[in-house]
């Protein structure tokens, strides 16, 4: 943050001396020093003013609160809690982990180190066990961080599927919550070496102008109810929203955004209606298709092994549902 401000401050500098230039350049008696030097360095005031204000509009949108109001929730951590939470902690288990398995101890990869394109700063994973920042959080800080994308210190989070999250029910998210408090206080790597994360000056910009967003949500000041378990639609649909289907198959299923920064899973529509229970539930325990072809390694089937064949099946009769 420390040197985006000082980024900032520069492009603040360059429209100040670009427009001194333009006013010495007005005092000249010289026709053609004055009307040139006042349309260039005007121009270069234009430009240089253009994108002081996207800088700032970016850090304001990179590190100005929102103010989403933290609750005062205290959750009980029961056993049945960390059972259903431990399911929706191992969606978790692909940006916070080592090896794609719990505990959720963070991770030394740097998220904002685009494959093939530019380095947008640093956007590290952290630890969510114990033994990471959230000892010091509350419950109502981590829910809130969880359905709304906004860190301890008030700051939106970035790369968090809160847009997911923000549906999650009340007893779903007290249940990771729960779970998260549960496991063994493991550090990845020495607090004293975890990397600072804040995206850099472009990866402001790109914010921006929308190139992509930060995790923050409104605010939620009313109950969430979970759905009925079982196989029906609209426990289908809570699942497949919760558990962030739409980032890599599209917000229509229909298939992800080649320009997007997750992987561009297919149109599953065009798909699961040839499917059976059975067909579906063996994708996601064995990560093979019906005719025994092995799915793509982003498809993060085994993130789904705590759930039920009852969830499973929901989440294919909502699919099938869906024109």
């Amino acid at each position: 943050m420390f040197v985006n401000i000082l980024v900032q401050l520069g492009f603040i500098a360059v429209v100040v001396l670009f427009a001194f230039l333009t006013l010495r350049a007005w005092g000249s008696k010289n026709a053609i020093l004055k009307w040139g030097g006042v349309v260039l360095s005007g121009l270069l005031t234009l430009v240089a003013l253009a994108i002081t204000g996207v800088a700032l509009m970016g850090m304001l949108k990179t590190y100005a609160p929102p103010g989403n109001p933290v609750s005062n929730i205290k959750v009980q951590g029961t056993p049945e809690q960390i059972a259903r939470g431990e399911k929706f902690a191992n969606m978790c288990t692909g940006c916070h982990s080592v090896g794609n398995k719990l505990p959720l101890i963070g991770s030394t990869q740097n998220f904002a180190l685009i494959p093939n394109g530019p380095n947008l700063g640093s956007i590290y994973p952290p630890n969510l066990t114990p033994a990471g920042e959230l000892k010091d959080w509350s419950d109502g800080e981590i829910i809130r961080a969880l359905r709304e994308g906004i860190h301890k210190s008030g700051r939106p989070l970035i790369i968090m599927p809160s847009e997911a999250f923000h549906s999650l029910s009340d007893a779903d998210v007290y249940a990771l919550v729960a779970y998260l408090r549960s496991q063994p206080a493991t550090k990845n790597i020495p607090e004293s070496d975890a990397p600072s994360n804040s995206p850099n000056m472009l990866g402001v910009f790109m914010l921006s102008i929308g190139m992509f967003n930060t995790s923050a949500q409104p605010p939620i000041t009313q109950p969430i109810p979970a759905p009925p378990p079982g196989v029906n639609l609209e426990n289908g649909k809570y699942l497949t929203t919760v558990l962030a289907c739409a980032d890599c198959h599209g917000k229509s299923y229909k298939g992800g955004d080649p320009s997007g920064f997750a992987p561009v899973g297919p149109n599953i529509l065009a798909i699961v209606p040839a499917w059976s229970d059975a067909d579906f539930i063996k994708l996601f325990r064995t990560g093979t298709d019906p005719a025994g072809k092995v799915v793509a390694e982003e498809m993060p089937w085994k993130d789904y092994a705590k759930f039920s064949d009852d969830e499973l099946k929901a989440i294919l009769m909502y699919l099938k549902s869906l024109k």
